[in-house]
């Protein structure tokens, strides 16, 4: 039911890209972790490319790079306000970004400066094989001429197949300028929206079976966590989709007229995941009034069950009652066969009521 209901835009995506799945030791659990500086370097052209890994970002010399090609800085790991500063510094950003870079807990939002445009967004993982958990790190982008940075929190991201693209020539990559790049990077991003999507539905449908079947507080206990996730998405697409929107409208210099058009794929992408996110939550809160009815019709036949049992004793009450009264003079009390016979009248009754209730469908 989850799927059909769910997946009607994830369906309709091409998907190019793998779901990105951390390991736990990588999660969002341990935000305090200080994780190592990797620093990654395309340089590409039409006809060729190099690949390196820095040591430092003082090895880094965009001066010697070829006059035509575009370089494309990669970095990852923890940062903090010293690394930030060496940053600005090589690339002449504002100081306002150091903020950014160093507390990555920012909203989605797109900022255009004089000499180049800042994104920034949120890229969703799985952690974990056996019961994943989403969790999220913050990228940001950086446009300049004929170059851009993107800047991570972890090792590991979805932009494998946009390596491979540039390794092997193949697409429109190396023939385009650095904004197609940018596009690039966001729409592996927004892609992978699609396929942590369909893992969270295919969760939802197993714990929607499992409320109809046996619902239990800890049932209740994973909706309400599975929703926080689902929300969490909800607050960080939105935002997304208004910074894709702006960086694809404003009349920039440093977005061309031919990647305007791919960016406005990558806008209607995000409406397509905002979509369905909302799909999920109604999904989420229907399963909350299912889990209710669920209890409440439990309780009800418990009800039921001890309302019958009570109904069917008390004629049966009062007869021992009435028989239990200590009079000395009482009909049927030095009858031999008295005892016997209240068993039986009490036997009948307690059997036509019974075949009463099943006629009347009460049992």
């Amino acid at each position: 039911m989850a799927k059909s209901r769910g997946f009607s835009h994830v369906s309709k995506i091409k998907r190019k890209a793998d779901i990105f799945v951390r390991a736990p030791s990588e999660g969002a659990s341990q935000p305090a972790e200080k994780l190592p500086l990797k620093i990654e370097v395309f340089e590409y052209w039409a006809d060729g490319f190099t690949e390196k890994r820095l040591a430092s970002l003082s090895e880094l010399d965009l001066s010697k790079k070829r006059p035509e090609s575009i370089v494309w800085v990669n970095l990852d790991g923890s940062i903090g306000y010293e690394l930030a500063e060496e940053i600005r510094l090589k690339f002449g950003l504002h100081p306002i970004i150091v903020d950014d870079i160093v507390n990555p807990v920012q909203r989605p939002k797109s900022e255009e400066f004089d000499e180049y445009i800042y994104i920034v967004m949120k890229m969703f993982s799985l952690s974990g094989t056996d019961n994943p958990e989403t969790v999220s790190e913050q990228v940001g982008i950086v446009l300049q001429n004929n170059l851009v940075l993107s800047i991570q929190e972890k090792p590991g991201d979805v932009f494998d197949w946009v390596r491979d693209r540039i390794r092997t020539g193949k697409g429109k990559t190396r023939k385009s300028g650095a904004d197609y790049l940018v596009y690039r990077l966001l729409d592996a991003v927004v892609e992978n929206y699609f396929q942590v999507l369909e893992k969270i539905g295919e969760r939802i449908e197993d714990l929607e079976e499992q409320l109809v079947n046996n619902p239990t507080p800890e049932l209740l206990t994973k909706v309400y966590k599975m929703k926080r996730e689902v929300l969490f998405m909800r607050k960080s697409v939105w935002p997304l989709r208004e910074a894709i929107r702006k960086v694809e409208t404003d009349e920039s210099p440093f977005i061309s007229d031919y990647s305007r058009i791919y960016l406005r794929e990558v806008y209607d992408h995000t409406i397509q995941v905002i979509d369905t996110v909302e799909t999920f939550l109604e999904m989420l809160s229907e399963m909350l009034d299912t889990y209710l009815s669920s209890i409440s019709n439990k309780t009800n036949e418990v009800m039921k069950v001890l309302t019958i049992i009570a109904t069917i004793f008390m004629p049966l009450t009062f007869v021992v009652g009435v028989y239990g009264m200590n009079f000395h003079y009482m009909p049927e009390i030095p009858w031999k066969w008295g005892y016997p016979t209240v068993l039986g009248v009490m036997a009948l009754i307690s059997s036509g009521m019974v075949v009463y209730f099943r006629r009347k469908g009460w049992l």
